[in-house]
């Protein structure tokens, strides 16, 4: 068996558009990911927390945001979307850790969760399988031109992909990794 340890950045697959500034107080990009940030739903020994998240340098024209975490290494032949949080308002500029709860209580008026793979509309966590060595948790910060995506409660995070892919002015990226 063949196993991925680590992966590209997938967002060089997409049109390309210019980078702003992602910075945490949690999580850093090429570091390992901290416990916290692990999932315990899934048995990593975590908590699901979302890692506290702050932009800038984004396009003036910027009136929206989206915020995914992705692992496209996970087993599954398309990945695993472990959190899309959409309709950031363009005067949000960070998220606190812990925003991405199940009651969504720390996202700023107006922001929703879409269900991650787990069927959870929250955050969780990283939980490669045991073994299968570090996986990168790809977490974007997408600058967008629309004041609301216009996605649907029952959507994936796939298809917000597939929506922002014409609406994304720019992005943000950290990709820390995570072992079991």
């Amino acid at each position: 068996m063949t196993v991925t340890t680590g992966s590209p950045n997938p967002y060089t697959a997409i049109v390309d558009v210019p980078a702003f500034t992602l910075t945490s107080l949690d999580v850093a990009d090429g570091a390992r990911m901290p416990l916290a940030q692990a999932s315990g739903i899934f048995g990593a020994g975590g908590t699901d927390t979302s890692p506290h998240l702050s932009w800038s340098g984004f396009p003036a024209g910027t009136k929206s945001f989206a915020v995914t975490v992705h692992d496209p290494s996970a087993p599954t032949g398309s990945g695993f979307w472990h959190w899309a949080l959409v309709d950031v308002p363009a005067t949000t500029t960070s998220l606190p850790a812990g925003a991405g709860d199940e009651d969504g209580a720390g996202l700023p008026a107006g922001a929703w969760q879409l269900a991650n793979d787990a069927g959870l509309a929250r955050y969780l966590g990283a939980a490669p399988p045991a073994g299968h060595g570090p996986h990168t948790y790809w977490i974007a910060v997408h600058a967008l031109d629309v004041a609301r995506i216009g996605v649907g409660r029952g959507a994936t995070p796939a298809f917000l992909g597939f929506t922002m892919s014409g609406h994304t002015l720019a992005r943000a990226v950290l990709s820390p990794w995570y072992e079991a």
